[in-house]
């Protein structure tokens, strides 16, 4: 699948959840139903990714942890707040980079309207 295609499964599945359950859950909880959704869609999910920094002769085994990745491809970072600053934007796209993926989303479930928590980030796509 390419990360279209991904992306499409994604923002299906998290319609279906904030459908279902609205905003002003924890992220967890929104992380959690999105992994067992996509799983049931047969995607590859890894939850709570730690990832590698390296900076010349410095290393850091654990430099930040994804909320998920989708098939090796597509990063979901989820939120649950009142409103998104630069911050989360530039935190995605920096993941992206460090991690050489193209695609990213930033889901923010704290929104009357799903449609308007889901923000693509895109790296070199």
């Amino acid at each position: 699948m390419t990360e279209n295609e991904i992306s499409k499964e994604i923002v299906d599945v998290c319609f279906k959840i904030h459908q279902k359950f609205g905003p002003g859950l924890y992220e967890s909880v929104y992380e959690e139903l999105i992994d067992y959704e996509l799983k049931k869609r047969n995607l590859i999910c890894e939850r709570q990714l730690e990832v590698k920094l390296i900076h010349e002769n410095l290393i850091f085994e654990k430099a930040f942890r994804t909320d998920l990745l989708i098939n090796k491809k597509v990063l979901i970072e989820v939120k649950s707040v009142e409103e998104l600053k630069n911050l989360h934007y530039k935190q995605v796209l920096t993941y992206l980079k460090l991690m050489e993926l193209k695609l990213g989303l930033l889901v923010n479930f704290n929104v009357p309207l799903i449609k308007l928590g889901i923000h693509r980030i895109v790296n070199n796509l």
